[in-house]
């Protein structure tokens, strides 16, 4: 009798034996080449339009590119940035480079073609801005403004300056206390979301009152006869004064981003367009008035209380640019010191 294992190793050897031939490995089969497997591609659904104050649903936005549309077609287009986006913010709406009306766009250190408009080129004045562009809409977290909080527990960017100027204690993060003082305040003055968090326009509506009450505390801006525009990046303030006196302003400005700050030190308006247009981007700068290179003085459509700064040019309000525009002469000075916050 042949054991288990004696068979095994017969079979085994047999195996071995090609036909007609001798003892020899066969070799093994060869390996099929792996199949690649499907990877299951996820689709994250678009995060939800924020609402505006108003209720309406907020409009998709133009295509990348594009200038806002004229008077009368509608308002502004605003969508949420990516989701996902650290730190993201909303004003009901949001920062990004899918709001290409919210950014500015100027030469930066080109200077623009300098020529002499026609009577009737300067006789056309820019289009109006559509109603509530310049609405204090606060920029807050998008969960805040999707739940619709009442007190926001986040710590805004501007957390630090919005405690001392409430005079409350100056540690950078938010509390309850905090939250009530700010959201106080945020009323008083008609800013929406009223919800308590420390955005760019709470603040920078604090450094315009202050400004009115003490407009220039460590007399950064020189005194001179003739007319200077003195142009504040640490409060993000602008005015003209001649002599002593104050003939343009306070008034809230954007200025220059980290990457382009708006230039420092002396400068003088060296060319005025009224109805200027971008020769780099293409997009409108009403009632520009350029001191240094490309930079100017102009007006935007679009919020000026934005956590992202300017190409470099001080952006304006329509209607403070237009009023501007009937203070400053070619040859007047600009004299600009400071730091934009954040930069």
């Amino acid at each position: 009798m042949f054991s288990t294992r004696t068979v095994a190793l017969v079979l085994a050897a047999v195996a071995l034996v090609p036909l007609g031939g001798s003892a020899r490995a066969v070799p093994p089969p060869a390996r099929a080449a792996p199949v690649p497997v499907p990877v299951p591609v996820t689709t994250v659904p678009a995060p939800a339009v924020p609402v505006a104050p108003s209720g309406r649903a907020v409009p998709a936005p133009a295509p990348a590119g594009t200038v806002p549309a004229p008077a009368g077609t509608g308002p502004v287009p605003v969508v949420p940035s990516p989701a996902g986006a650290e730190g993201q913010l909303v004003p009901g709406v949001p920062l990004g480079p899918e709001q290409p009306w919210q950014i500015d766009t100027p030469d930066q250190a080109l200077a623009p073609k300098v020529y002499r408009p026609t009577a009737a080129e300067d006789a056309f004045e820019p289009r109006d801005a559509l109603p509530g562009t310049y609405a204090l809409v606060e920029y807050v977290p998008l969960d805040d403004a999707v739940t619709r909080v009442l007190c926001s527990t986040r710590t805004g960017p501007y957390q630090r300056g919005v405690e001392r100027w409430l005079k409350l204690r100056t540690d950078g993060r938010q509390s309850a206390a905090d939250c009530m003082a700010i959201r106080a305040f945020q009323q008083q003055q008609g800013i929406r979301p009223a919800i308590g968090f420390a955005g760019p326009v709470t603040w920078a509506r604090m450094q315009l009152i202050a400004a009115r009450k003490n407009l220039d505390p460590r007399k950064k801006c020189p005194v001179r006869t003739g007319r200077v525009a003195c142009v504040d990046l640490d409060r993000q303030l602008t005015w003209v004064r001649k002599g002593t006196k104050v003939v343009f302003g306070p008034v809230s400005m954007r200025s220059g981003r980290v990457v382009h700050p708006t230039r420092t030190g002396w400068h003088t308006v060296y060319w005025r367009h009224k109805n200027h247009v971008s020769t780099l981007y293409g997009n409108p700068m009403p009632y520009a008035q350029f001191f240094d290179g490309g930079q100017a003085f102009h007006a935007v459509y679009g919020s000026i209380h934005t956590t992202i700064g300017s190409m470099g040019c001080v952006n304006l309000t329509l209607g403070d640019a237009r009023r501007l525009w009937g203070v400053l002469r070619n040859g007047d000075r600009v004299y600009v010191w400071g730091h934009r916050p954040g930069t």
